[in-house]
C-alpha cells in the first residue's frame, strides 16, 4: 500500500514511518602541506556538508585517488614540496579522473599566470571561507 493509500483512507502517518533515503555526503580531497591551512580547509569542506579526506602532499593525494573511487572533488594548494605542485597534480586528476572536479588555491600565483584544467577554479588566498564554500557547493551539485 502506497504512502497516498493511508492519506485516503483517514490513516493519519507517523513522521516516523516516513523514511527517506540520504544520499552519503559527497567526498572532499583537501590536499594541503600547511597543517593550519589544512584543518581550515577541512572545516570549509565540512560546513559546505560534505566529508574531507586529507593528504599533505601531491604524492599521498594520488595514492588515496587509486584507492578510493568516491572522490567528488579536489581542493589543493598549488605549491606544495615533492615531485609535482598542486597544479601539475590538478592536470593529472582531469586527465585520469575527469569527473572530479577541481578547486586551486595559491597566496603567492595569481590565476593569470595560470593554466588551470577545465571543470576547475582558483582562489587567492587568503581564502574567503563564504566564497569557497559555495563554489564547492555548486561544483559538486553540477556534478
Amino acid at each position: 500500500m502506497a504512502l497516498t493509500d493511508f492519506d485516503s483512507l483517514g490513516f493519519e502517518v507517523p513522521a516516523m514511518m516516513i523514511l527517506y533515503e540520504s544520499a552519503a555526503p559527497a567526498v572532499v580531497l583537501v590536499v594541503e602541506d600547511d597543517m593550519l591551512l589544512r584543518m581550515r580547509a577541512v572545516d570549509m569542506v565540512e560546513d559546505a556538508g560534505f566529508t574531507p579526506v586529507e593528504a599533505v602532499d601531491a604524492d599521498e593525494a594520488v595514492a588515496i585517488l587509486e584507492s578510493r573511487s568516491d572522490i567528488a572533488l579536489l581542493f589543493t594548494d598549488i605549491q606544495m614540496p615533492g615531485r609535482i605542485d598542486g597544479l601539475k597534480l590538478a592536470h593529472a586528476v582531469h586527465d585520469r579522473w575527469p569527473p572530479i572536479k577541481i578547486i586551486l588555491v595559491s597566496g603567492q600565483l595569481k590565476l593569470a599566470n595560470l593554466h588551470i584544467p577545465s571543470n576547475s577554479c582558483f582562489f587567492g588566498k587568503p581564502l574567503v571561507a563564504e566564497a569557497v564554500i559555495a563554489r564547492m557547493q555548486s561544483m559538486i551539485r553540477s556534478a
